[in-house]
């Protein structure tokens, strides 16, 4: 059996591959050639899939290619290499190496240790362009504050964990969620690495902001109930302000100020409840759609094929 098995995925990073190689090798070599790389192509459209089954035929590591039938997602991408990596410790990593390979050296180290059962990477520097720093950080103190208060401020792009953390999680079958947040929900002891994240080399990331808005609510709805708070504190509030003009119109009536029923004060009125409604209901909607697509059962993903290689074959 393997002792270190390490999950990427794989999506428009053909131009990545060469240097990824020479990585894997450099890491392979530093773990005494005990290492398995499990590859996950999530329906990359590029010659990212060829170029890893060529690779998997010269590599001096266990390797397997897993083809996705379409692009679900780099987390279920992550999940399925989860499935399929046989190591002791399982770690996780992007292609583009942004991510120092060093780094994931660091997490086998803590779990061979037991210092705990899964390491994270804390980001704490990155080599982005200015825009692209302000949105990350943005999104990701958005996500501290409504999701995980435990995340840390760069957020978590890199982990590794021992097969207890790996059981836990593949445990759990929920479409539209987090991976991340699952691997902090299920507990057991954690341990953060910081470290300063490299520019990109090649290509661009497809990390865009559907992507990032889809995955933070995603979040939100599997991981926390604050928008029902919300919609609770809206109606209560809404409720307060509607007593509160519906007692001053009904007293400056009787007193003379308002000769007719106040026009005005009802058109505030109709549209500010049938907003607070149309809020209401947008919110509730979005949970029961997500409780549907639970009751489906349809696969996170689905395999189209894998091909195994590596120590030379």
């Amino acid at each position: 059996m393997t002792t270190h098995s390490l999950v990427i995925p794989v999506y428009r990073n053909a131009e990545n591959i060469p240097s990824l190689a020479a990585a894997l090798d450099g890491l392979n070599a530093k773990l005494g050639g005990d290492l398995e790389v499990v590859f996950v192509v999530d329906g990359s459209p590029d010659r990212s899939g060829q170029l890893l089954v060529e690779l998997a035929s010269k590599t001096p590591y266990t390797c397997k290619v897993v083809f996705h039938s379409r692009n679900f997602g780099s987390f279920a991408a992550i999940r399925t290499g989860m499935e399929k990596a046989s190591g002791k410790y399982i770690a996780a990593m992007a292609a583009d190496l942004q991510e120092p390979p060093e780094l994931v050296l660091e997490f086998f180290r803590i779990l061979a240790a037991d210092r705990a059962d899964i390491a994270f990477g804390k980001r704490e520097g990155r080599n982005d362009p200015a825009l692209t720093r302000f949105l990350s950080n943005t999104f990701w103190s958005t996500y501290r504050a409504f999701v995980l208060p435990d995340m840390p401020k760069g957020g978590v792009d890199v982990f590794a964990c021992n097969r207890r953390v790996l059981d836990a999680v593949l445990a759990i079958e929920e479409p539209n969620s987090s991976l991340v947040a699952q691997l902090f929900w299920v507990g057991f002891r954690r341990e953060f690495v910081a470290y300063a994240r490299k520019p990109r080399l090649h290509g661009k990331s497809a990390w865009n902001f559907s992507r990032r808005f889809r995955y933070m609510m995603d979040s939100v709805l599997s991981f926390s109930d604050l928008p029902i708070m919300l919609v609770l504190w809206l109606g209560a509030i809404g409720c307060a302000i509607s007593l509160v003009m519906g007692v001053v119109t009904l007293i400056a009536r009787i007193t003379g100020y308002i000769s007719q029923a106040g026009y005005a004060t009802q058109i505030v009125l109709t549209l500010f409840l049938g907003s607070l409604i149309l809020t209401v209901q947008g919110i509730l909607g979005l949970y029961i759609w997500r409780t549907a697509e639970n009751t489906k059962r349809r696969p996170l993903r689905i395999i189209s094929h894998i091909v195994s290689g590596g120590r030379g074959s």
